[in-house]
């Protein structure tokens, strides 16, 4: 192959295909706009100027755009990670704030490295569903206070926004329902002279771009052990927000995404959005949806200019931007909300068909979310909520049953199932020691040795067979069982 024939091979698909290029562009466009109302809340949440988020949105979309390891996926300032800081900032000031979010960074990065993506196969289809349902319903109440005590004229602009969106694909795809019902609501609303809160009530938008600078703390080792904790929790949060988002745009888009690229990514972008002042971020799954659901973007550009958009959009056309009706915002996002939430789920045909585990592990994880407002703490007591109903679960396979020679000099017992700390401890039970004939043999070719639990719970059927003057065989135990059997018995004894 040519030289030139192989990097036409590495041209990224919106240099090749117009149609791939135009559709990043608008949907890049629409994140742009939604990330403008979102940042400055955020900030407002973490207690820092309004500026501060909109330049993290615009140093995390960019940065994560080139180095991140999941396509279409926005990074940008989020509200869980201003949940996380904002304590931070309060109690020391905002240099604390910065040099907490660079830390972080470089708490990702190594986590990143030792592999905590792969942690990520531990969370179940029943959490991620919980996940998937509790963020569509956080991003609805996120929208209530944006409908609630406002001009009448808000709610039907709402609908109007719906409606857009719903019936304008029916008649061309080729622009994205959300950039067009944001324009017409935005016209309407000035050349009508309707007055209805707009974007520039959240607050100022910046006229330049953020500058780099070192964090204005000592570089101490008081200023580290202050800033640690808030670093640490907040490199945890985002990685687990950034890689939930990012398993659920795999599914969506039917591709697969580097988990340990994101994960390092993420910590690389939050290291440059601390140098340039930011108040750091992570994956947002409600701007992703928008890019990847509703505008159908597939690949980095769209990030890139997603972030690329809002600093123009708030520095070139900041006075437009600002007119824009929170109504066209908001009825992006309960469109949004509306294509998230995983309706099958909860179908009447899907509850009666699903285990009731799997059902109350959705739900617990739901609450929790909700309840917290925090999805890393939603997710985590969800995993753990499935681990405890997959054990219950398991630990009854244990099954034992008896055979007794015709001569009645041995007695065999056929151990199926699997053996581990919660199936083993009712092992012992299984067995009649006083009236069992002097030679005993286990069987154990059905079944698999996980733990020492199982280890100790042999040893122990052991002894109170010896206790009687009776012998054991254990045969049958495959590969793995032998060596963990081989390697521990006879050694957990007090």
């Amino acid at each position: 192959m040519s030289p030139v024939a192989r990097l036409r091979g590495l041209k990224p698909d919106w240099l090749s295909d117009p149609k791939v290029w135009r559709t990043e562009i608008l949907a890049g466009l629409v994140v742009g706009l939604a990330l403008i109302p979102e940042a400055i809340s955020f900030s407002v949440i973490a207690g820092v100027d309004p500026a501060i988020g909109l330049f993290a949105a615009f140093t995390m979309a960019v940065t994560i755009a080139i180095v991140g390891g999941r396509r279409a996926m926005i990074s940008a300032a989020t509200g869980a990670v201003a949940l996380v800081i904002a304590p931070l900032n309060r109690e020391h000031g905002f240099g604390y704030l910065v040099a907490a979010v660079i830390l972080a960074g470089v708490f990702q990065i190594v986590l990143g490295a030792l592999g905590v993506a792969k942690l990520m196969r531990f969370v179940p289809r029943s959490v991620m569903v919980g996940f998937v349902n509790s963020l569509a319903i956080l991003v609805f109440m996120a929208q209530v206070p944006e409908m609630h005590d406002v001009p009448w004229p808000v709610y039907p602009l709402i609908a109007g926004g719906l409606a857009l969106m719903v019936f304008f694909p029916k008649v061309t795809k080729v622009i994205p329902a959300p950039l067009v019902s944001i324009v017409i609501l935005t016209v309407i609303t000035v050349a009508a002279g309707i007055a209805v809160p707009t974007v520039g009530d959240k607050g100022d938008l910046p006229s330049s771009l953020p500058v780099p600078g070192l964090p204005d703390v000592p570089f101490t080792l008081d200023t580290l052990t202050t800033i640690a904790p808030y670093a640490l929790a907040m490199a945890l949060v985002g990685l687990m927000e950034s890689l939930m988002t990012a398993k659920l745009v795999d599914e969506i888009t039917d591709t697969h995404s580097s988990k340990t690229r994101e994960s390092i990514g993420q910590g690389i972008a939050n290291i440059v959005t601390g140098f340039f002042g930011g108040m750091g971020g992570c994956a947002m799954i409600g701007q992703t949806m928008i890019n990847v659901r509703v505008s159908g973007a597939r690949t980095r550009l769209s990030t890139f200019l997603a972030g690329v958009f809002l600093m123009v959009l708030c520095i070139v056309f900041g006075p437009i931007v600002s007119d824009i009706p929170m109504a066209a915002l908001v009825a992006v996002m309960v469109m949004v909300c509306f294509a998230t939430f995983d309706w099958h789920s909860i179908a009447p045909r899907t509850l009666k068909r699903m285990p009731t585990g799997e059902i109350a592990v959705m739900v617990i994880t739901v609450v929790c979310v909700v309840s917290t407002h925090n999805l890393a703490i939603g997710v985590v007591v969800g995993t753990i909520t499935a681990m405890v109903v997959f054990a219950k679960r398991v630990a009854h396979f244990a099954e034992v049953t008896a055979v007794t020679d015709p001569d009645d000099a041995t007695v065999v017992y056929r151990v199926t199932g699997e053996l581990f700390f919660a199936s083993s401890n009712d092992l012992v039970g299984r067995f009649d020691y006083a009236t069992d004939p002097d030679k005993v043999v286990i069987d154990l070719s059905a079944a698999h040795i996980w733990d020492a639990s199982s280890v100790a719970a042999l040893d122990a059927i052991e002894t109170k067979y010896e206790q009687r003057g009776k012998t054991v065989e254990i045969i049958g135990l495959n590969r793995s069982s032998a060596q963990i059997h081989e390697k521990l018995s006879g050694e957990l004894a007090a």
